[in-house]
């Protein structure tokens, strides 16, 4: 029996105007009732999931900033920090790139350089990183390091960011999770290693799990629980490593995946 069911938030369970299914607290009622816990899992601050979800901050476990940070109930019961050195460097390399903003992740809070403290960088930021702080310089921060994030906001990550960051690929976890975001965090980092660590510590086996994906960061959630599913509109290779697949995200993919897993007497 299903046990945690993880989902990502952009893509998957919200849809394309970022707004939750309809149902979904009906839903969430449902599996309550049935004993089954619900865990978003996203690239987003914890801040912002809590933003997301505020009248269930003391009922989901939250994996928040890629797997870097898992909460529940307001507990850290896993984090993946990552090396200060390792970060300026990063901060270096950014600061190399044109107009493209760097964010220094952290486990309480998250930071940019005062430069990018306008609304033509910061608007796109607001719904992933919703605390936010302007520094003059990275010397200036003391919070632990959990990811770095990097924003260009024409939409082309993957030519502007993830390709100029080739020289960290083979030395850390470096994933275009959108468009317009690249995410950066230390090697082995990644949701699936959050969700080996929830089931270790809330003693629950991998195939008493089920998750929901989309996009190339959620490959390896999907590997790590029993029942994997791709949404419709998910990233060709997100479908071809998924066991399972469901209606896109604009379609009510996961509840409807959900329902199905009720009927089969899995939940």
């Amino acid at each position: 029996m299903i046990k945690i069911i993880f989902s990502d938030m952009d893509g998957t369970l919200l849809t394309s105007e970022n707004k939750l299914p309809d149902g979904f607290d009906e839903m969430i009622a449902e599996l309550k009732r049935r004993g089954v816990l619900f865990a978003p899992a996203s690239g987003r601050q914890y801040a912002a999931l809590l933003r997301s979800f505020e009248k269930y901050r003391d009922e989901f476990l939250f994996v928040a900033e890629g797997g870097t940070l898992v909460r529940y109930r307001g507990k850290e019961i896993f984090s993946h920090p990552m090396d200060v050195a390792t970060v300026k460097q990063l901060m270096a390399a950014g600061a190399a790139m044109d107009n493209i903003m760097c964010v220094w992740c952290g486990k309480n809070d998250s930071y940019i350089l005062r430069e990018f403290d306008k609304p033509e960088f910061t608007d796109d930021m607001e719904k992933y990183y919703t605390h936010r702080t302007a520094v003059d310089s990275w010397d200036d921060v003391t919070d632990t390091p959990i990811k770095v994030a990097f924003f260009d906001r024409t939409g082309h990550a993957d030519k502007n960011i993830y390709d100029k960051l080739a020289p960290f690929h083979s030395t850390l976890q470096v994933a275009q999770t959108i468009d317009w975001w690249v995410d950066v965090s230390s090697p082995g980092a990644n949701k699936g290693e959050a969700i080996e660590n929830v089931c270790r510590v809330m003693n629950v086996k991998p195939e008493e799990c089920a998750a929901f994906g989309d996009y190339l960061n959620d490959c390896e959630m999907l590997q790590a629980v029993g029942y994997g599913f791709a949404v419709a509109n998910a990233h060709p290779d997100v479908k071809k490593i998924a066991r399972f697949q469901t209606e896109s995200n604009d379609d009510d993919g996961v509840l409807k995946a959900i329902r199905r897993l009720m009927n089969d007497a899995l939940i």
